[in-house]
């Protein structure tokens, strides 16, 4: 594996990771995902570059993927099994009656478009440096 490549395309992925969570969840759809005023930003930045990392990964290491289009999507299908996996376990302790479907779509659903993007940023990068 491309060392150079794995660090620059995941540095690449969870900076845009972070930027679009900021304008996804702080600005498009805060309203719906309201702060709490104790957000750690820090933390929240480091689980974005971890993000962009496990995708520069798969897809240097593993898939082998380095043009826009192919990491789009592959981007977008991780992060659905991703939003999937931690919306079930996050709700897990609710009743059906506690449960917002709506709630738990829309963010699924905005957890697909910013992992399509970040695949496809990673894909490129990568592409890029080869």
């Amino acid at each position: 594996m491309n060392v150079k490549n794995f660090v620059i395309s995941g540095i690449a992925g969870g900076f845009i990771e972070f930027i679009l969570g900021w304008l996804f969840y702080g600005i498009l759809f805060k309203d719906s995902f309201p702060s709490n005023g104790t957000e750690n930003m820090l933390l929240i930045f480091l689980g974005c570059m971890t993000f962009g990392f496990l995708l520069s990964y798969i897809f240097i290491k593993w898939a082998h993927i380095s043009n826009w289009k192919t990491g789009l999507s592959s981007g977008a299908i991780i992060g659905l099994f991703i939003a999937l996996y931690f919306s079930f376990f996050a709700n897990s302790m609710k009743t059906m009656d506690e449960l917002n479907i709506q709630l738990m779509a829309l963010d699924t659903a905005i957890t697909v478009v910013m992992s399509a993007i970040v695949g496809s940023t990673i894909a490129l990068v990568s592409g890029k440096i080869k």
